[in-house]
């Protein structure tokens, strides 16, 4: 059976391969932590290879700060570039690289920029008037979703690699392609204009886990 390790490597080979020529200040390869799937980060900034990123959710854990300045330790050690969602104060103190901001969050991005953070921002889009919101906030790439059948219980229906597409050429924003991604579909993305892909539990459905 392949080891976490190596689903990791073969991820982020493709999403190397699908990148296309917009200039993003992120990596190809961008891993979310998830409560169920991919619940330690730490342990998923070990696994990760160099070059790669890692988006901390920690959903309001009371122990967020030592779990994210560890996750950010393991990925300096690594070469792997750790954001943390929706707070910008827990990215700050843990020393993150930048911050993930979902949908519903992107004004408080926008005041963030305002005030002059010149982090990284990624953002995520479920709909296409979104593309626009993180464009005036000053994100550096945004998260679409959902691409392909997923099984998470707050994914929506699969648009599907043509339609990604479509969003994808109304905004000069680079888009990275969530939802159902894994090494065995990821190609289909290759020459569509993505400048990544991003996962939450294909890494760990690929191969057993070591957390």
């Amino acid at each position: 059976m392949n080891s976490p390790y190596d689903a990791a490597a073969r991820l982020a080979r493709t999403a190397l391969s699908v990148r296309g020529d917009r200039t993003c200040a992120l990596p190809p390869l961008l891993a979310l932590t998830d409560p169920m799937r991919q619940p330690d980060p730490v342990a998923l900034a070990g696994i990760l290879p160099p070059g790669s990123g890692l988006i901390y959710r920690h959903f309001g854990d009371p122990d967020r700060l030592a779990i994210a300045t560890a996750a950010v330790a393991r990925g300096m050690d690594r070469g792997v570039v750790v954001l943390v969602s929706s707070d910008l104060d827990l990215a700050i103190r843990s020393n993150a690289a930048g911050v993930h901001w979902p949908e519903r969050m992107m004004p408080q991005a926008a005041r963030a920029r305002a005030r002059g953070c010149g982090m990284p921002f990624s953002g995520s889009a479920h709909a296409p008037s979104t593309l626009a919101r993180a464009n005036r906030a000053g994100l550096d790439a945004v998260l679409v979703s959902t691409v392909f059948p997923s099984s998470s219980p707050s994914a929506g229906r699969a648009m599907g690699p043509l339609a990604l597409a479509a969003w994808a050429r109304r905004t000069s924003l680079p888009v990275y392609a969530l939802g159902g991604v894994r090494h065995t579909n990821a190609g289909r993305l290759y020459g569509l204009g993505m400048s990544g892909v991003a996962v939450v539990g294909a890494i760990r459905n690929e191969g057993p886990t070591r957390t």
